[in-house]
């Protein structure tokens, strides 16, 4: 399952860095495309917010 963001993203961009497929986009709160997502955990382990976790 892929892993989501919520709304306490602060779109930093820690986490577009960090993703070895390519998976996030950007926005207000960014995004993270399920079907691209390996869930490898990668951009949560980055987040300093926390705002990434398995959906």
């Amino acid at each position: 399952m892929a892993h989501v963001i919520s709304e306490d993203c602060i779109a930093c961009g820690t986490c577009i860095d960090e993703c070895p497929e390519g998976a996030i986009s950007e926005g207000d709160i960014y995004i993270i495309d399920p079907t691209i997502c390996t869930d490898c955990g990668t951009c949560a382990s980055v987040c300093p917010t926390e705002a990434i976790s398995q959906g």
